[in-house]
């Protein structure tokens, strides 16, 4: 993650919310005194809060693994060539 000092940040405040929002990388923002702080996109914020969702919910894990596990033995479900075009929309 790249960082900046506050008054950097201030400065170019415009060019560094641009640079967030387009390279989807968070920027840390140094301060003197107190706290730093990090500066994300909206999208990428709520695409964290959702893996940290999964990621805390036992029972999703449990489903993922179970659905990684027959997917890797090649048991879990096949579907036929019409199902297969109605999902891709042909």
């Amino acid at each position: 993650m790249n960082s900046v000092s506050v008054n950097r940040f201030r400065e170019n405040l415009k060019a560094f919310v641009e640079q967030v929002i387009s390279s989807h990388t968070p920027l840390k923002v140094t301060r003197r005194t107190g706290e730093d702080f990090v500066v994300i996109s909206a999208d990428d914020w709520e695409r964290e809060q959702e893996t940290l969702y999964v990621l805390q919910n036992s029972s999703l894990m449990q489903q993922i693994a179970a659905s990684l596990a027959t997917h890797t033995k090649g048991q879990g479900h096949t579907l036929s060539q019409d199902q297969l075009d109605e999902i891709v929309g042909l």
